[in-house]
């Protein structure tokens, strides 16, 4: 059989299709997941799926699933597969954005034989598309969380300054979003005042739009980065719940190319809803043995609350000197997880710039760089090479 790069989601309940289905695609992609109803949208959120296949479950929730898999990606082969023949059920589910309709076990045979056929006109639609793409597209931005287990890792500092580089060194849409909803932070580094938060969002989330945010969000003025701050206020930090930051990240996905979120340094359910809503974790690690303790606790809660951390979280070493006790060459052997940028200890080089709450960018083209700022550049230009 041949083997193509096509990515595919399955969407069941029922394990015998589950296994069916499955069992069909994979002989033609070794991308293929598989999803329940209630995982579905945040997978399609999560990566760019080809074909989407989705095996009948209740019919409101099998018309409801079509529905917004459509709206997030546009552009996917939507296939699905019905228990029976009915009418009324097949008109519903090509209204709602399928493209073929198939009863199973009646018709499994002939899905069967004319999958090869769908993948190959997939493939060349697809590859129609790709010449005719430009440089960034919209609906399927990219989300990295900053996180660290231990407070004062710098993890603030360098969410902001990543987020400011990318607008710099790009055209893409980027915005930066503070979920400290306690204290904040981001606002102190881009000397912002503002009595707009995330929290005004909140009356406005069923129908939340890319108006709606700009409207809120502060604009930097040198790089014209999007930001949107924290409210800084605990009890209306507890009114903000895991719902709503799910559908403000996911709007953000579609309205940007890239959505930076700086996260506090507990675990609650705002933060489990942004990490699980993220394409990368970036883990800010600084090379001493309480912070390696910390990590391993992380990596444990994440096991225990069900986070996957396998294929998305990254290390970001931070405060490399050489005066360190513990070198980053010393770490290779001992962590589980890729190192994405190492950052060099920049007290006197920093100290300006955080006492006057002033980027550590602000021009494109800047002939003198600090040493923070050369190792975020070139953190920056890897992300956007991915």
């Amino acid at each position: 059989m041949m083997e193509t790069s096509i990515n595919i989601l399955i969407v069941s309940e029922w394990e015998q299709n589950t296994a069916q289905l499955k069992t069909i695609a994979e002989s033609f992609s070794s991308h293929v997941t598989t999803v329940n109803y209630s995982d579905a949208i945040r997978e399609m959120n999560r990566e760019t799926r080809d074909i989407v296949i989705v095996s009948q479950f209740e019919t409101d929730a099998s018309v409801e699933v079509v529905q917004s898999i459509r709206l997030v990606n546009p552009a996917c082969l939507l296939l699905f597969v019905a228990n029976a023949s009915d009418f009324t059920l097949l008109r519903s589910i090509i209204r709602s954005g399928a493209d073929e309709f198939f009863v199973f076990p009646d018709e499994a045979s002939l899905f069967a034989s004319r999958f090869p056929t769908i993948v190959k006109n997939y493939e060349n639609k697809k590859n129609s598309m790709e010449e005719a793409a430009v440089t960034y597209g919209r609906n399927r931005g990219k989300i990295f969380s900053f996180y660290s287990g231990k407070g004062g890792s710098g993890r603030t500092l360098i969410a902001s300054s990543v987020a400011q580089t990318l607008k710099l060194e790009s055209t893409a849409e980027v915005i930066l979003i503070d979920l400290n909803t306690q204290y904040g932070g981001i606002e102190s580094v881009f000397s912002i005042e503002s009595n707009r938060s995330m929290a005004d969002l909140m009356p406005v989330v069923e129908e939340l739009n890319e108006s709606h945010i700009r409207n809120v969000s502060e604009t930097q003025v040198d790089s014209k980065l999007e930001i949107l701050i924290s409210p800084c206020d605990a009890e209306i930090a507890e009114s903000i719940d895991e719902i709503f930051i799910a559908k403000l990240v996911r709007t953000c996905r579609r309205s940007f190319d890239y959505v930076l979120i700086d996260l506090p340094s507990h675990i609650n359910a705002q933060v489990v809803a942004a990490l699980e809503e993220s394409d990368k974790i970036y883990y800010i690690l600084a090379p001493e043995t309480p912070a390696l303790k910390t990590l391993k606790q992380f990596e444990s809660l994440s096991a225990r609350l069900g986070i996957h951390l396998a294929n998305r979280m990254e290390i970001v070493m931070n405060e490399l000197a050489k005066e360190n006790e513990v070198q980053q060459n010393d770490l290779k052997n001992v962590l589980r997880f890729p190192i994405a940028a190492s950052i060099r200890r920049d007290i006197k080089g920093l100290q300006p710039f955080i006492n006057k709450g002033m980027p550590i960018r602000k021009i494109q083209k800047e002939r003198k760089l600090i040493p923070f700022a050369k190792d975020i550049r070139k953190f920056a230009r890897d992300v956007l090479k991915q």
